[in-house]
């Protein structure tokens, strides 16, 4: 059985792309389409042969892809998947408008319904007259998206946050997978052991830094951090990584990009994780679970998922500076027992991920 792998673009480095090495396990041979590929922003995708769309020689399309947002849907439109028998797309825009011939099937991993299209319009569009000018774009990205959406003939929702999504946007049943956690724990040094007990006292922020993806709120955590003098890492990098910098207090570290083994030992070395954004599902948080450590989580989106309240974690109820801070004024890791955490991460195993994949792709 040929297969494909398809994803919105690649140039960066996250949960979703977490997912495409998770399918690249499963089908190895499987090449992979998308509009950009920058390849020294995406060292993790040399795995694949990495297929292009026309947008590749455009110029700044690998750094600044959504300038070319209107031009989407004619890249992916443009692909041909004569040769394949299953394509699987990953995406959160317009990979799953691809158009397959008769007995290609298609299989899309729905990240989001394009968010912001839909969930976060308000919040990509608060200025009233960049609103006033792109409404005609967004009107047509709104009607396309929607009759993409139709084009595959399985929607896998990440969680039941995007599944409920699915249903109100594109009126389209869905079944939910959940991503897989495939960040193995680190077998760290005695040394580097007893460093991390005598200081895990800093909590964790692990999470890319752009404005684009303000939903994330970096800037709450580093403002309680600020407030209450807490340590704080941030891991993770971006495009407006300078200004979370300009707000951070001398308690704030940022580490940028580090290797899975670094990731690791920050999780091992931690107190927590906190996790203030709302996300579609949230995969950092399953990956601090698998490290024993609990998490602090806006209760929105993906969190309510993953996070046993009491048991694994605790929950703040407002997006706000002054909620966050509440919760960690009484703060108290030892209540929780690592091992319950590391059970919690189980429900999101690879191998649970592998054998539901399998069986929609017809292979078990």
């Amino acid at each position: 059985m040929k297969v494909a792998l398809v994803y919105d673009r690649v140039n960066k480095w996250g949960g979703a792309e977490r997912v495409l090495l998770a399918l690249h396990k499963i089908f190895p041979s499987a090449p992979l389409y998308t509009a950009v590929y920058n390849a020294s922003s995406a060292k993790w995708a040399d795995v694949f042969t990495v297929n292009t769309s026309f947008l590749q020689s455009f110029p700044y399309a690998r750094t600044h892809h959504e300038i070319f947002a209107p031009l989407m849907p004619l890249a992916f439109e443009s692909f041909s998947f004569e040769k394949y028998d299953v394509v699987i797309s990953v995406t959160s825009e317009s990979a799953k408008g691809i158009i397959t011939p008769p007995g290609v099937r298609h299989i899309c991993i729905c990240l989001t319904p394009t968010r912001y299209l839909w969930s976060g319009y308000t919040e990509y569009f608060k200025n009233p007259l960049f609103k006033l000018i792109s409404f005609p774009v967004i009107w047509y990205l709104k009607k396309w998206d929607k009759v993409a959406a139709k084009r595959p003939d399985v929607l896998i929702a990440i969680s039941e946050t995007v599944q409920k999504r699915i249903k109100k946007y594109y009126d389209k049943d869905s079944v939910v997978i959940y991503p897989p956690v495939t960040l193995k724990r680190s077998i760290v040094s005695q040394k580097t052991s007893n460093a991390q007990k005598k200081d895990s006292r800093y909590f964790l922020v692990v999470s890319r830094l752009s404005k684009m993806t303000a939903y994330k709120r970096v800037d709450i955590a580093i403002k309680a951090a600020n407030t209450l003098k807490l340590p704080l890492v941030i891991v993770g990098t971006g495009r407006d990584e300078a200004y979370y910098k300009k707000l951070a207090g001398d308690t704030v570290q940022f580490v940028g990009n580090v290797s899975d083994r670094q990731l690791s030992e920050y999780y091992q070395g931690c107190k927590a994780l906190i996790f203030p954004g709302n996300e579609d599902f949230g995969l950092v948080m399953v990956e601090a679970q698998s490290h024993g450590k609990p998490v602090i989580a806006y209760r929105k989106g993906g969190a309510k998922e993953i996070i046993q309240e009491g048991k694994t974690g605790e929950f703040f109820d407002r997006q706000s500076v002054k909620d966050l801070i509440s919760i960690l004024k009484s703060f108290d890791n030892t209540r929780y027992n690592g091992n319950d955490c590391i059970d919690n991460a189980k429900r999101f195993s690879f191998e649970q991920f592998e054998k539901r994949i399998k069986k929609i792709v017809n292979l078990s």
